[in-house]
């Protein structure tokens, strides 16, 4: 008799433990905002939309919806997240301080601006890899120019604002990253219209205004820079913002030098992530984004293995949006990057 209300008390209280918990952990939901993401945004440029920035509120981001991602880890179109309040972000830190300490890095780039100068190592994948990142044109030369009412874009800057993006990224997977075109004021910019200016240099030095000696001088300073740095990986991205007719829309398309199997291979992978991320996003949308052979000055005088991007036309308006809205500039980066760590674990 005495055994069996014994047994039944334990069940009881290990009963009210469970009904405890369960109330903490929804009491914990209470209060905190369900959002959706927009087309094409990742999870880093979602949080930051909603005033979350770190890896502890990412961290605790992806705790909360685990389950809701995609295969490689993406955000789903449509589908609803909880975003983590600043006391989760809290928790998460002091757990992990206390559990083990932190591996991650922080290392400073002013170029990204103030707000995004310090960037955290979230893992090594690309560790060993070095990149050489050129955006087209700058300095005296603004590229490809579109008006939209009184304002004219210019290509130079969007180009910067997407390379930018892009070396982020790859810092974040451990990579060694060179920016050849730098403008020490612009950093990344989330505005529709970014302002033009002629500030850009090669890595401090003028930009000529002669078009051969300003394509020279960024093949030069990238092959000085390869010829220094170690490892088998070494990348030089190109990217560009094309000119046609008004009404000519066309997808992003990709050169490599010739007889550059490498440059085929990185191409191609850069290519196919575009793709799959398109029918993720955008399902039926289609893409019609080629990859071929080029006799470009750039591909053929750079040492290291080359990808030339072209990501749209400035003069037509549906491909302007590829490059206006800022969370579709971070959609580019954050696929170039997952096109160049398919092409890298190759």
């Amino acid at each position: 008799m005495i055994f069996t209300i014994f047994v039944d008390m334990k069940a009881y209280i290990n009963t009210i433990i469970l009904l405890l918990l369960l109330f903490a952990s929804a009491t914990s939901l209470i209060g905190q905002e369900k959002v959706t993401p927009e087309k094409g945004e990742g999870i880093s440029a979602f949080l930051r939309r909603h005033g979350l920035t770190g890896t502890d509120a990412k961290k605790q981001f992806e705790e909360i919806n685990r389950g809701k991602f995609s295969k490689d880890g993406g955000l789903l179109m449509g589908q609803t997240y909880i975003l983590p309040t600043p006391s989760d972000a809290a928790n998460a830190t002091t757990l992990r301080q206390s559990s083990s300490p932190s591996k991650a890095r922080t290392i400073k780039e002013p170029l990204f601006g103030k707000q995004l100068k310090n960037v955290t190592i979230k893992d090594h994948t690309l560790e060993g890899a070095s990149f050489y990142l050129v955006s087209g044109h700058g300095g005296p030369d603004p590229g490809a120019v579109s008006k939209v009412g009184g304002v004219e874009l210019h290509e130079d800057e969007y180009a910067y604002d997407i390379i930018l993006r892009l070396a982020r990224n790859l810092m974040e997977h451990g990579a060694k990253v060179h920016i050849i075109i730098q403008d020490k004021k612009d950093g990344i910019r989330d505005d529709k219209y970014l302002k033009n200016s002629k500030r850009e240099t090669c890595m401090g030095r003028k930009i000529p205004r002669n078009h051969t000696k300003r394509l020279q001088q960024r093949c030069e300073v990238i092959n000085q820079l390869a010829r220094k740095d170690t490892g088998k990986y070494k990348r030089a991205i190109f990217i560009h913002v094309d000119s046609r007719r008004v009404k000519e829309q066309i997808d992003v398309f990709l050169y490599h030098a010739p007889n550059s199997t490498l440059g085929r291979r990185l191409a191609n992978n850069i290519r196919n992530t575009i793709e799959d991320k398109y029918g993720q996003h955008q399902p039926g949308r289609g893409f019609k984004g080629t990859v071929s052979d080029r006799r470009l000055y750039v591909l053929r005088e750079t040492t290291p293995v080359a990808a030339f991007l072209e990501l749209g036309n400035i003069q037509n308006e549906k491909d302007r949006k590829r490059l206006v809205i800022p969370n579709n500039r971070q959609a580019l980066a954050n696929w170039i990057c997952q096109g160049i760590i398919k092409d890298y674990k190759k």
